[in-house]
């Protein structure tokens, strides 16, 4: 596959992630893709990452994996990997662009829902994803329609994989997040997935991390030594505060699976309808969803637009502004009022 770099839109501690065109149409590639791209020397993760998605690409709520490349750019040869183009951004982009507004219940069970089920096919295909966060489950839009997806499995292992001798309390993944099992005795299969999405659904509700907690051995401290859970969220149903509470049993015996989980009435009864986006009332006439783009989950074909700045649907900005659809609405032609053909009589 040939392709084009673009502009860089994320970057993580040893890849970077670029927009990307093919060079040449071909149906079995999108129009633009996200290229995960580091240098060759490091690369044992991206290829762990595309390895795992090659195993994992018939789930809908995982991301899509279009293969793999080496490259040579100022001098340096880079592995990359082409993965599907997420134009929604990261689910925590959601929840910090919110404005203070929470978002519905029926949002995070709808949210909650998509990502058990990429998990039950992660644990039924043997492996483990070992970094469930915010940051990496991704909103893919397409067709106007929102679909969440679960992506960067740079740190997944298969559960069946055995540890070295002295690597028996080995970490993966973000602390914050982290099992107790994980951080006591370095256990780390699928039942510490759960913990933390036991974590993601808080902060989805909440908008702030689950451990108030910045020192990092402290916060290790309190995970594997405590006693005591995150705290549940008081403004959730009962249904919701019993979800989490499945998922923060600190004995990974006991805690709940995803497929339990996907069976439990917070998810269960969850409605699928079509939302309006955000399930925020309109603050002005300008607000009301006719007034919206009808491309404003689409992608611009335009590549060049789109590495020059930033995407409207990724910002979460309307695709127009107040004062254009205004202007949109002014005419220089006076209104003939003697024709009264098509005037209705009120009484």
């Amino acid at each position: 596959m040939e392709w084009v770099r673009g502009k860089m839109i994320g970057h993580g501690s040893f890849a970077a992630v670029s927009l990307a065109k093919p060079t040449k149409r071909d149906s079995n590639f999108p129009p633009l893709m996200a290229v995960k791209s580091c240098g060759i020397s490091h690369c044992d993760s991206l290829m762990n990452e595309r390895m795992i998605l090659d195993e994992l690409k018939d789930c809908p709520e995982i991301i899509n994996c279009f293969g793999d490349s080496v490259t040579v750019e100022n001098g340096e040869r880079l592995y990359n990997v082409a993965l599907e183009y997420a134009s929604g951004g990261a689910l925590s982009e959601k929840v910090k662009n919110s404005g203070g507004f929470r978002l519905s219940e029926n949002d995070i069970r709808r949210y909650t829902s998509s990502i058990l089920k990429g998990l039950w096919f992660i644990h039924r295909n043997g492996f483990v994803h070992c970094d469930i966060k915010l940051q990496n489950v991704l909103l893919v839009c397409a067709d106007g329609k929102e679909s969440v997806k679960i992506a960067d499995f740079g740190l997944a292992k298969k559960t069946t994989e055995t540890r070295e001798v002295g690597l028996k309390h080995e970490f993966r993944g973000t602390p914050m997040y982290m099992a107790p099992e994980t951080v006591v005795a370095g256990e780390q299969e699928s039942a510490s997935d759960i913990w933390a999405l036991g974590c993601l659904v808080t902060e989805l509700v909440t908008g702030n991390p689950v451990w108030n907690c910045s020192d990092v051995g402290a916060l290790l401290m309190k995970i594997g030594v405590g006693s005591g859970i995150p705290e549940i969220p008081g403004k959730l149903s009962d249904a919701g505060k019993d979800f989490i509470g499945k998922c923060f049993l600190k004995d990974p015996r006991e805690r709940w699976t995803a497929e339990m989980l996907l069976n439990h009435p917070f998810i269960n009864t969850v409605e699928f309808e079509e939302e309006t986006e955000d399930q925020v009332s309109p603050r002005d006439p300008f607000g009301f969803l006719d007034w919206e783009s009808e491309q404003s989950c689409s992608i611009s074909p335009e590549f060049d637009s789109l590495v020059g700045e930033e995407t409207e649907s990724r910002s979460g900005s309307p695709a127009v502004l107040p004062e254009t659809r205004l202007g949109q609405l002014l005419t220089d032609q006076k209104p003939n009022w003697s024709v009264s053909n098509s005037w209705v009589i009120v009484r």
